[in-house]
């Protein structure tokens, strides 16, 4: 199974191709779409739509999974990441793909073991459960891939994680 995992944000926009199969993974492709203040909010919002459409057209993943919106942030952050959210879920939903959520509780839990850890334990994880040479940078890109290795670990659940 190829997963897409996605840290949607604004600015900065994490993404994480894995492939699980016979429960090993192997990295495909991992990177980060960045937008900028420059541009106003309808050109980022194509922005990150366009160039996620470009990469789900090169790796056609089986399922796209998220973390949901955590809103310890003031509103118009919460408003703007949600917008790019949308944006991403758009896309994912245009290509046809299974688009799956998880909790920041889940994500930890499914990488961790530990649904408490902090941002570095996480990070070290992903670096090990994946084989990778160093953390991956920035930050938005570990997480998507930390999404990635959450959904392979709840794939077993079938649709329970699914958005309806």
């Amino acid at each position: 199974m190829l997963i897409l995992g996605i840290d949607p944000g604004i600015a900065i926009v994490g993404y994480g191709f894995i492939e699980y199969k016979n429960n090993r993974f192997k990295v495909i492709d991992y990177g980060a779409i960045f937008t900028t203040p420059k541009n106003t909010m309808p050109e980022r919002l194509e922005i990150i739509y366009n160039k996620l459409d470009d990469l789900l057209n090169i790796f056609k993943p089986d399922a796209v999974a998220f973390e949901e919106l955590f809103f310890n942030m003031n509103a118009k952050t919460a408003i703007t990441v949600g917008q790019a959210r949308g944006a991403a879920v758009l896309c994912a939903q245009r290509n046809k793909l299974n688009i799956f959520e998880y909790t920041p509780l889940q994500v930890k839990q499914a990488v961790v073991g530990y649904g408490r850890a902090d941002k570095k334990q996480v990070q070290q994880m992903v670096k090990m459960l994946l084989n990778l040479s160093e953390i991956p940078k920035p930050d938005d890109v570990a997480d998507a891939l930390a999404i990635a290795i959450c959904h392979a670990h709840s794939n077993q659940f079938g649709d329970m994680f699914r958005i309806k």
